[in-house]
């Protein structure tokens, strides 16, 4: 299996042209090749696959993340599809300005920016329409809701390294679940050690992200991350832009913010022209290889 590892702030994934050759077990390579020791390492699995039958698109992202397990969205790896097709001519439209890429969530436009050899280096994604609330992210059982937006969420943890806490949340969708913490201080090992307990909690129905978010004023956050079936990333595009629908429905930032991720910083703007959501950072191709598995 042909591959090149991309990444989006240091989310990183390895992209197969699904055009050529698809592999038999996506969800075993995945798990394989993702491993940090044993594989290539990665935060998932992304094959850039031929757009389904009667849909307007250059090409359809399938991803799969570390443990195997498919993912709806995800932004950092939306914009790197995006180079992956425009840089090495994939499929039969591989220029097209804006960019459509087809995905699990629907169809998403992508306008990009090329450097001085003509390959792209910066993704502005039109990510849609945010969805609020717990029902939007597949909430099972009834949570307190505490204001107009935010629900008590407990935890029950026999850890010590994850205690029992209550978390104060914000549910929002970007066709992938979302949970989204204030702090007053983000500590460095927040996301390590409420993420797995949220993650797994059983009022989720398809497990939930998790982002424990600093605001160091109305137009920029601090963020850390922890997705569903990865872990621990560098970035998170889809959950940087659930931070920002969050900072504005709370009244903590304004619409258009940067968000300092761990890999680097993503703007946001949630427009009050559309109601989408736009993100833009970079995508960067690290190396190509083959794997045998």
């Amino acid at each position: 299996m042909h591959f090149t590892k991309l990444h989006g702030l240091g989310n990183d994934y390895l992209f197969v042209n699904g055009f050529d050759h698809v592999p038999h077990d996506p969800a075993g390579v995945a798990r394989a090749a993702s491993d940090r020791h044993r594989g290539v390492g990665s935060d998932g699995l992304i094959l850039v696959m031929p757009p389904s039958d009667g849909v307007d698109a250059s090409a359809r992202m399938w991803m799969f993340n570390a443990d195997g397990s498919e993912g709806e969205m995800c932004g950092n790896g939306i914009r790197c599809v995006c180079k992956f097709v425009h840089d090495h001519g994939i499929g039969p439209n591989p220029h097209a300005s804006p960019m459509r890429i087809e995905t699990a969530c629907g169809v998403l436009s992508l306008n990009y920016q090329s450097n001085g050899d003509g390959k792209i280096d910066r993704v502005t994604v039109d990510m849609g329409e945010p969805k609020l609330g717990p029902e939007a992210v597949g909430v099972t059982r009834r949570l307190l809701k505490l204001d107009e937006t935010s629900y008590e969420i407990p935890l029950r943890s026999t850890s010590d390294y994850a205690p029992s806490a209550v978390m104060r949340g914000v549910f929002v969708s970007m066709g992938n679940p979302h949970v989204v913490v204030f702090r007053d201080t983000l500590g460095d090992d927040d996301h390590l050690v409420y993420g797995p307990p949220l993650e797994n909690a059983a009022y989720f129905e398809n497990r939930i992200n998790s982002h424990f978010v600093e605001v160091i004023d109305t137009t920029h956050v601090k963020v850390t991350h922890w997705e569903r079936g990865s872990g621990a990333t560098l970035a998170c595009g889809t959950g940087a832009c659930a931070v920002c629908v969050a900072g504005v429905v709370t009244g903590k930032t304004e619409r258009k913010i940067t968000a300092e991720l761990p890999g680097g910083p993503l703007e946001l703007e949630w427009r009050g022209t559309d109601h989408h959501v736009y993100m833009t950072g970079p995508a960067v191709e690290v190396f190509s290889g083959d794997w045998p598995g």
